[in-house]
């Protein structure tokens, strides 16, 4: 579980959901020069996350186990909005799977953000 709360951190967080805050909140209009220069490698970091993932979840639900787990529940969080910064999850069909899976948990509560 570790190992995946840990990449969340370092390998998925910095580009899909910087991505997401800057095209979201900021907006193209409003990037610096810097931030136009890194979108592509973010866009590429970004896409090879979702893809690792959906390897990882082919032939099983979780991230860990048999059950939801925090591994879970900490990659959801930027994942299920991925869109909000134009990565594709219709190319990723065992993360879509995942991300209604965990909709359908029976705790499960949407946030509007």
């Amino acid at each position: 579980m570790l190992r995946w709360m840990f990449w969340e951190q370092y390998s998925h967080e910095p580009n899909i959901a910087t991505l997401r805050f800057w095209m979201r909140w900021l907006g193209p209009d409003k990037l610096s020069d810097l931030q136009r220069l890194q979108m592509p490698t973010k866009r590429t970091a970004g896409n090879a996350a979702l893809e690792l993932m959906d390897d990882h979840l082919a032939g099983r639900d979780w991230f860990v186990g048999d059950s939801l787990s925090l591994a879970d529940i900490c990659l959801f969080a930027y994942t299920h909005v991925a869109g909000d910064a134009e990565f594709d999850l219709g190319r990723h069909p065992n993360v879509s799977g995942w991300i209604e899976r965990i909709k359908a948990y029976p705790r499960y509560i949407p946030l509007d953000a």
